[in-house]
């Protein structure tokens, strides 16, 4: 393909997208799908609880250490080639999670199952912008963030379904069948890199690069499901010495493994900013909203699922219609808009006083997901436009890993705060949440700043 290639026309662009809304939404689920399904997994393989957490991290920690190393062997023997491995190797190894009999087995399954995973999720975005022409691309970028909030946001409910009616391996079984649908259709109308990176791949790279991110996230979750303090810092250290040898063997490459290029681009650096403090945000609600509503407010376990329903309907309702707006209003004041009104329904509902009917609450959890659904399109629209087109593979890969860093930083803010606020430990983590979105806020509409240096 030449530079002048702009997109697929339909019907093939439907069957394109088809292909990475199906893996996205696997890949997506089984990130929070299992949570749910702890306990029942748990007593079936005879293992403890906190062993059982394992299973989650070890998925985890395989997509973020692989992330970027697989973004960039994209922009060289393709993103189709490596969309299509992650849909087979995710299929597999999905039943190998379904069949295994033991901790040891489900969670070497589960890590293979995170390199697939990482093999979708890297690649995702810059198969989107490859897909789309440049004046749809704002569409493209609604229906993918779209996908990923609500497999986010519907992942317990599902999982909670599946459970209700047949025992844990299915969760992972269900995969198989999704998965080969989507191998075959993609195979058929995924397109090629419209060009190709030259530049080597290094392994010596992508072992640092693994150490380095494995070392933070395995930190970060550490701390937050209460690891031995010897054992988080053991893995900052890590962090910090590998990282440093890291980020110095980048600094003089043309295209590195670790996007530092693109960082020197202002619109790209702060982008990735605004994306850790919004997913920061975003995960220290999701983490203590339950606990509000079952702790603070009295409430059951129907009654929260159902006051939590609202939040993926609003960004469902509202992620298309940003989208479609990227194209006349700069992402960054939308996305600004975005945060402004996510963080107005978490504070508001933090600072509701007891007895207040629940209809109000269900309104704040509408208005939360109708600001992140307004922020979340036109935000990684203004992310991936501002990377060069041969570089979509590191701006693709940079974006699924400030969103997992955000996450992972905000899941373990939640036990931090929990801990430091006995008894208000819940209202801290969303006054916390609000604050992140604040910054958000600024970060984001700083980027108008950009609009005009941006690469497009």
């Amino acid at each position: 393909m030449s530079n002048s290639f702009d997109g697929l026309a339909s019907p093939r662009r439907i069957g394109a997208v088809l292909t990475v809304v199906l893996g996205l939404i696997m890949a997506v689920l089984d990130g929070t799908i299992t949570n749910v399904a702890l306990p029942s997994i748990s007593h079936s393989l005879n293992i403890a609880d906190s062993a059982s957490i394992w299973i989650i991290n070890a998925y985890q920690l395989a997509i973020v250490m692989l992330l970027l190393p697989l973004s960039s062997l994209g922009e060289r023997i393709g993103y189709r080639r490596i969309y299509l491995c992650g849909l087979v190797i995710f299929s597999l190894t999905s039943l190998m999670c379904a069949q295994a009999g033991s901790l040891t087995e489900l969670t070497i399954a589960r890590i293979l199952q995170g390199v697939a995973a990482a093999a979708l999720m890297s690649v995702s975005t810059a198969l989107i912008r490859t897909i789309y022409p440049k004046r749809l691309l704002g569409q493209g970028m609604a229906i993918n963030s779209l996908v990923v909030a609500s497999s986010l946001a519907a992942g317990p409910s599902l999982a909670a379904a599946i459970l209700s009616i047949a025992n844990w391996p299915w969760l992972f079984a269900v995969n198989v069948p999704i998965g080969i649908i989507a191998a075959i259709i993609g195979y058929r109308f995924l397109p090629d890199n419209p060009i190709k990176g030259k530049q080597q791949f290094k392994f010596s790279a992508l072992i640092l690069n693994a150490v380095s991110f494995g070392a933070l996230m395995f930190a970060l979750m550490g701390y937050a499901q209460q690891f031995s303090l010897s054992w988080v810092l053991i893995s900052l250290a890590i962090f910090i010495v590998v990282g440093s040898v890291f980020v110095r063997s980048q600094l003089h490459l043309d295209a590195p493994l670790l996007p530092l290029d693109l960082l020197k681009l202002p619109m790209f650096r702060w982008s990735v900013i605004t994306s850790i403090l919004a997913f920061s945000s975003q995960m220290l609600a999701m983490v203590a909203l339950p606990f509000y509503f079952q702790r603070v407010l009295h409430l059951d376990q129907v009654q929260t699922g159902l006051l939590l329903t609202p939040w993926p309907i609003g960004t469902i309702i509202m992620a298309p219609l940003a989208g479609r707006w990227v194209n006349k209003i700069h992402g960054g004041l939308l996305g600004g808009i975005g945060m402004f009104i996510f963080a107005s329904g978490l504070v508001i509902s933090a600072l509701l006083p007891l007895g207040v009917p629940l209809v109000f609450v269900g309104i704040c959890m509408f208005a939360c997901g109708i600001g992140f659904g307004f922020f979340q399109a036109p935000h990684n629209h203004t992310l991936i436009s501002a990377a060069p087109t041969h570089r979509s593979g590191g701006a693709s890969g940079m974006q699924s890993t400030s969103r997992l860093v955000g996450q992972t930083s905000g899941a373990a803010l939640v036990a931090l705060l929990f801990n430091l606020f006995a008894g208000h430990g819940t209202h801290a983590a969303l006054i916390s949440a609000g604050t992140f979105a604040s910054f958000a806020i600024i970060t984001s509409t700083y980027r108008i700043k950009f609009a005009k240096k941006s690469q497009q």
